[in-house]
């Protein structure tokens, strides 16, 4: 059979299968193509940016009051002070007493020596003996209180701060102060040391006298007191009065610290001594009370120091 002739012009079968869409369908689609490919692109003027992430750290708290400069010898106040002697002046231009210590303890006061005996600052114990050891303190004067030995000289402002402090433990109705001795002499400290050996022994005699060049009271900052009631009474017979209490308890004000402590003598190597006060200005005894020291080694963060060197 021949084939028809036209089928040779009928289109070929699609290979889609499925119903055909009608042609009006097609070319509203295909026109909705066209408009689509044809549209403007709009951009934005800047591209927009995500925010970098932030790294979220704990800032650490600053006590401004606690913070010591690097250096603060280089301050002016300070250098003028310490050249013309103001040691009150040198300790307020480095922000009081506290700022001070903390900066000696911190090895951030180079200026300081806590050797130099002429100054408020200085540490005697039995490992830091006074250099020269036979060092004499510049204007004494007497002490203005009722005297029990001869040895009645200290630093003029020792001296002055003494007998303020004796003025308000009377007005405060504890009783009346006086003293036992102030500066000694190397000399003196000789024979004072060499006296306590041979009625006690050299062991007992260093718990409770210095040797020679190796005494507080040699740098005129040091005096030893008593309760004088209708009579002065002697070293021993100060501790548990009403004098003694109001000492501790308020000599601070007036620049003194009791040096020796019962809970510091293991630092110290002394016995206690209520009686014994050491001058070191009313700025330092202040920041001493207040933060509770019982030594200077302790104050100044310096080695304990309760024997001699062999």
């Amino acid at each position: 059979m021949l084939p028809s002739p036209h089928a040779q012009h009928a289109a070929p079968r699609s290979p889609i299968r499925g119903p055909a869409l009608p042609i009006g369908v097609a070319v509203t689609a295909i026109g909705m193509l066209f408009s689509i490919a044809s549209a403007p692109v709009v951009t934005s003027a800047a591209p927009e940016t995500m925010p970098e992430p932030v790294a979220v750290v704990q800032v650490p708290t600053v006590k401004v009051g606690a913070t010591v400069a690097a250096d603060p010898c280089a301050e002016p106040s300070v250098l003028a002070a310490l050249s013309s002697g103001d040691d009150a002046g040198a300790i307020a231009g480095f922000g009081g007493g506290e700022n001070f210590r903390a900066a000696v303890v911190a090895g951030n006061a180079p200026c300081i020596s806590l050797s130099d005996p002429a100054r408020l600052w200085v540490v005697v114990n039995k490992t830091l003996p006074l250099n020269p050891p036979e060092y004499e303190p510049a204007g004494l004067d007497a002490v203005p209180l009722q005297m029990t030995t001869r040895s009645g000289l200290v630093r003029s402002d020792v001296a002055a701060a003494v007998g303020q402090m004796a003025d308000a433990a009377a007005a405060a109705g504890v009783g009346r102060i006086g003293a036992n001795n102030g500066y000694r002499s190397y000399g003196l400290q000789v024979t004072t040391y060499d006296a306590h050996v041979r009625a006690q022994g050299q062991e007992d005699a260093d718990a409770g006298s210095a040797r020679p060049g190796f005494s507080e009271h040699q740098t005129g900052l040091a005096l030893d007191v008593v309760a004088c009631d209708a009579a002065c009474g002697g070293l021993d017979g100060f501790g548990g009065t009403g004098q003694s209490d109001w000492v501790a308890a308020n000599a601070w004000a007036y620049g003194f610290i009791v040096r020796y402590e019962e809970v510091g003598t293991p630092v110290t190597g002394y016995a206690p001594e209520p009686w014994h006060l050491r001058y070191v200005g009313v700025d330092l005894a202040a920041a001493y009370h207040a933060g509770g020291y019982h030594t200077l080694e302790e104050f100044f963060g310096l080695p304990a120091a309760p024997d001699y060197a062999p």
